[in-house]
């Protein structure tokens, strides 16, 4: 999974091949195809197994704090220091923005495995607060929008803008801001 996410994240979709997969995992290609059928099957697993662990992180998290605001202090911040600043995961997050019209299998893969459950993730957690009188009134999910917002800014930023001289991101001090103003701005 190691090997196919740096060979994704440095080379695209499309020009990723298997057999330099399993070249830099150290195994034949048989034993790649051994576990995938398809391209698309590999690049589905290397997705689950880069994001999902950090869903699961901040559903733990959720499931265990006392509060929206205690649960966002203690994962957000983490979230945007491991998913954004993950040059692998933000280079993958690239091209599925970059290749997904031609390669629409992968926008599917990246919304049912990472967009939906993070957003249904922040959402319920929101709703749950609001039923204990944390937030005001309004969509959940135009406040998980709203949440995640910036992270995804800063990642197509720092993917498309620092490689041609823009000034980086501190993507751990934007989290730390966003968070700071999403708490005010949800509050009754």
């Amino acid at each position: 999974m190691e090997s196919a996410l740096e060979v994704f994240a440095e080379s695209g979709f499309k020009a990723t091949r298997m057999e330099e997969v399993a070249r830099r995992a150290g195994v034949s290609k048989g034993a790649v195809y051994l576990y995938f059928e398809a391209k698309a099957d590999l690049f589905r697993a290397v997705v689950r197994d880069a994001v999902t662990p950090n869903i699961e992180a901040v559903k733990a998290v959720a499931e265990t704090a006392p509060s929206l605001e205690i649960a966002l202090r203690a994962a957000y911040p983490a979230l945007a220091a491991r998913v954004i600043t993950d040059r692998r995961i933000s280079g993958v997050a690239k091209l599925v923005i970059a290749e997904s019209r031609t390669q629409p299998e992968l926008a599917a893969i990246w919304h049912e495995t990472v967009v939906l459950p993070g957003v249904e993730l922040f959402s319920d957690m929101i709703r749950a607060a609001q039923e204990r009188g944390e937030v005001r009134p309004g969509d959940p999910r135009a406040f998980a929008f709203g949440l995640m917002g910036p992270m995804l800014l800063s990642l197509v930023w720092r993917e498309t803008f620092e490689p041609i001289g823009a000034t980086p991101i501190d993507v751990p001090a934007l989290a730390a801001q966003h968070l700071e103003t999403v708490l005010k701005g949800m509050k009754p």
